[in-house]
C-alpha cells in the first residue's frame, strides 16, 4: 500500500464519484445511463480507481454483482464522503446571502476535478446571487495573469508550486503517450522509450515555446520526446486531433481521452505509463487584496480540501 500522502495526491476523485454510483445502482450499465456517460467510460474510471488503490473492488467473473471485502470497505468511505459532502452546506449558518458580484477563474482546459467541481456547486448553493465567469487557458498564461493581478484565482497544472503564490493542491492529472489507429505502434504492447525519441511528434504550442511553467514542457523534454515536431495546437482538441490523423504520438491527460479509448480510435503506449503527470494547484496571489466574493470562494474550497485529507487519513 503506497504511502497516504501519495495516495491523496494520486487520487482521481470523478472515479470514487463514479464508484459510489456503481454500488449505487448496482450495475456498471445502470451507473452509467444515471452519469450520461457511455459503459466503457465508466469501466475505465473503476479500473483507474482499482490501480490507484491497488486493491480489486468488484469480481469480474460472477454473473451477479459482487463488490470484493475491499469493495465494501471503499464503497463505505465513498458513502460517508460524500454524505460529509452533503451535510457540509447544512451545518453552516443560514444568514441573510450578502455576498455578490462577479467571480472570475481562470482554469486550464478539460480539467476533471471533483474537488472543482463540487467547490463551484456548494458556493453557488450557498450564495446564488453570485455570478460566474471561468475563462480557459493554458498553465503558463494563468500563472502569468495570477502574477500580474489580470486574474484573481487560477486552476492550473503545475510540475511544483510557484514561489511568491499561494498554491492550493487540488488533485493530480495523469498523462499518457498516445498514438491514433493509423500509427504503426497502435497496440503494441512493448515499447521502449528510444524508440519513441526518434517518433514524430505532436506537441501543445505551449511546450514548443517552451513555457517556464508549462508542465507539458517538461513532460515532453523529461522523456526526451518531440526531437522532431511535425504538428503542435494550443488547443487539447486539436491536439487530439492531430494525434487521432496519424501525424504522430503525443502527450494527452487520460481523462480527457478515455471514451476515444473506449472506442479504440486512439491507443495510451504502455511506456511511462502511470509514471507521468502533474499536480493541479488553485492559485492566487497574495499580495492582491482579495474581494469578499474570493475570499467567500476560497472558503469553500479550504472547507472542502480540509474535508478530503480527513476521508483519506
Amino acid at each position: 500500500m503506497r504511502p497516504i500522502a501519495q495516495l491523496v495526491t494520486d487520487m482521481n476523485w470523478n472515479s470514487l464519484r463514479t464508484f459510489h454510483f456503481i454500488v449505487e445502482e448496482g450495475s456498471i450499465t445502470r451507473a452509467a445511463q444515471r452519469l450520461a456517460l457511455r459503459q466503457p467510460t465508466v469501466s475505465l474510471a473503476l479500473q483507474r480507481l482499482e490501480d490507484t488503490l491497488g486493491v480489486q473492488l468488484i469480481e469480474r467473473n460472477s454473473r451477479h454483482f459482487a463488490l470484493t471485502a475491499n469493495g465494501e470497505i471503499v464503497a463505505k468511505y465513498c458513502a460517508d464522503l460524500f454524505q460529509s459532502v452533503a451535510r457540509l452546506s447544512n451545518e453552516i449558518a443560514r444568514d441573510q446571502d450578502i455576498t455578490t458580484g462577479l467571480l472570475r477563474l481562470s482554469v486550464v482546459s478539460h480539467l476533471q476535478s471533483f474537488l472543482l467541481d463540487e467547490s463551484i456547486r456548494l458556493t453557488h448553493q450557498r450564495h446564488p446571487s453570485l455570478t460566474w465567469r471561468i475563462d480557459v487557458a493554458n498553465s503558463s498564461a494563468i500563472v502569468r495573469q495570477v502574477v500580474q493581478e489580470a486574474t484573481p484565482i487560477g486552476v492550473c497544472l503545475l510540475m511544483k508550486p510557484v514561489v511568491g503564490l499561494e498554491c492550493r493542491l487540488l488533485c493530480r492529472e495523469n498523462f499518457a503517450i498516445f498514438c491514433g489507429r493509423e500509427h504503426p505502434l497502435f497496440g503494441q504492447e512493448e515499447v521502449s522509450i528510444a524508440s519513441l525519441q526518434q517518433e514524430p511528434f505532436v506537441a501543445f504550442t505551449c511546450a514548443v515555446d517552451g513555457g517556464n511553467f508549462e508542465p507539458m514542457d517538461m513532460l515532453r523534454s523529461g522523456s526526451n520526446l518531440g526531437q522532431r515536431v511535425v504538428g503542435s495546437s494550443s488547443h487539447l482538441e486539436e491536439v487530439r486531433r492531430l494525434i487521432m490523423s496519424g501525424l504522430g504520438i503525443g502527450i494527452l491527460p487520460i481523462t480527457a481521452v478515455e471514451q476515444d479509448v473506449a472506442a479504440g480510435s486512439i491507443y495510451p503506449l504502455p511506456t511511462l505509463q502511470g509514471s507521468i503527470g502533474a499536480d493541479v494547484y488553485m492559485v492566487t496571489n497574495p499580495n492582491v487584496e482579495l474581494r469578499t466574493v474570493e475570499r467567500t470562494y476560497l472558503g469553500v474550497v479550504d472547507e472542502l480540501l480540509a474535508l478530503s485529507s480527513t476521508s483519506a487519513s
